[in-house]
């Protein structure tokens, strides 16, 4: 599909490459770690090869998920600094879920929900790789007790599924909110997507923007 002339770039090929190099290890994780959850998942260690190639990749997986999570803290957590449109934004909830525009207040570049998702998972993948250090027993499995296993193997499980809820969370909002995918697969946005959605962020471009141009006129 063409790119509208007057698209917004929201994300660029960096950001989405990140992004999507994440959230494959996050599902290739998911798939490998339930496979040794529970004997009714085994089956799903038949998409590594079998149960000890999903036991062998699942914590290099996760070396790389840390990694990939690093970056985009680094590209992204200036602007998921709470702030007062973020609190505005959570007590109108209501008239967000029901798309009441007239109530909702405007936002910028992240909404207090994506920043929520974001903040959330940059405190359960560290807890996650730590935990997964501990009963990781090829290299470390004889520095650690079998007491401090088994309270690493219940921290992981735990965060693990809440790593999950807010994962589906996410997605289910990115499909919710209408062409919201599009600008992580391509980039981009429409001025009425962002204008209906992060109209605060819309409105700082168009200023900036416009400063830009009032400075090329005066040189």
């Amino acid at each position: 599909m063409t790119r509208p002339k007057n698209a917004i770039v929201r994300y660029t090929l960096a950001n989405r490459v990140n992004h999507w190099i994440t959230a494959i290890c996050f599902v290739l994780l998911v798939l490998s770690g339930l496979s040794m959850f529970h004997p009714m998942l085994f089956f799903l260690s038949g998409l590594f090869g079998g149960g000890q190639w999903a036991r062998a990749a699942h914590p290099w997986i996760g070396v790389v998920l840390l990694l990939s999570y690093l970056g985009l803290i680094v590209q992204f957590w200036r602007e998921n600094l709470w702030n007062r449109d973020d609190s505005a934004w959570m007590k109108s909830i209501d008239a967000v879920v029901a798309n009441d525009e007239e109530r909702s207040p405007p936002v910028g570049r992240n909404n207090a929900g994506q920043k929520l998702v974001f903040w959330s998972m940059t405190l359960l993948v560290p807890v996650l790789f730590f935990s997964g250090l501990a009963i990781w027993e090829v290299y470390f499995g004889a520095a650690t007790s079998i007491p401090t296993q088994r309270a690493a193997a219940l921290i992981h499980s735990v965060a693990a599924l809440a790593a999950i809820i807010i994962w589906i969370i996410h997605v289910y909002a990115a499909i919710w909110v209408r062409h919201s995918v599009r600008a992580m697969t391509q980039g981009y946005v429409t001025p009425g997507w962002a204008w209906r959605h992060h109209r605060k962020w819309l409105l700082e471009l168009a200023s900036h923007q416009h400063g830009k141009t009032d400075t090329r006129k005066r040189t």
